[in-house]
């Protein structure tokens, strides 16, 4: 199978040999590949759009791979890792995967099991990017009401009737019933069930009077 284009594993290690050996890997089964000595040319070096995992050194000059790990997700980056290392043992490999690393190979590892990870690093991080670009879509179609549609959205999601909401909004059923359809249009939501969970992933604060 081709890999789609676009895709890209970074590769970490101050092992000149593991990453030219990796790096030959990746391109003999079409993968795109980078490759860094430490963890500072990786940040300076600016992330693609596109689905990506990261192929990191436990231990690595300046910062080790587990702290590196760490200041990802306090900076926000959400990128699939991999962690590879010579010295592994038991305690490094649940800390390393309860940070949300993908795996953690020891040195020698098998060529298939490094691929197979990066395969699942890859599809992991494809669906982050289809998610988050669906909530981008979600907070433009929302940023389309109007603050009554708003409030109307909140209370419809809250199980309020059109009469309910019509007496708390202190106008008639008929006027509801038109600005909900206008929520409904705009969120292009096709059910309530469906706006139901726009309310969700928008993390929408419930309707209090």
């Amino acid at each position: 199978m081709t890999p789609p284009s676009g895709q890209t594993v970074f590769v970490i290690d101050d092992d000149a040999g593991v990453r030219a050996a990796i790096q030959g890997l990746l391109k003999s089964v079409g993968l795109r590949s980078e490759t860094f000595e430490t963890a500072r040319e990786f940040l300076s070096s600016g992330r693609t759009e596109q689905p990506s995992c990261l192929v990191l050194d436990v231990r690595l000059p300046g910062i080790n791979g587990l702290d590196f790990q760490k200041e990802l997700v306090a900076a926000g980056v959400h990128i699939p890792v991999i962690f590879i290392t010579g010295h592994g043992d038991i305690p490094m490999t649940v800390k390393a995967m309860k940070s949300g690393a993908v795996e953690f190979l020891t040195k020698p590892f098998r060529d298939q099991d490094l691929l197979d990870a990066i395969r699942q690093a890859l599809d992991r991080d494809q669906i982050r990017i289809e998610q988050q670009r669906g909530l981008v879509n979600l907070r433009s179609h929302y940023g389309l009401l109007t603050l009554r549609e708003r409030e109307v959205m909140s209370m419809v999601v809250s199980g309020m009737l059109n009469k309910q909401i019509a007496f708390d909004l202190g106008t008639s059923e008929i006027t509801v019933k038109v600005q909900r359809g206008q929520v409904m249009r705009k969120m292009q939501a096709e059910s309530l069930a469906e706006l139901v969970r726009m309310a969700a992933r928008l993390e929408l604060p419930p309707y209090t009077k």
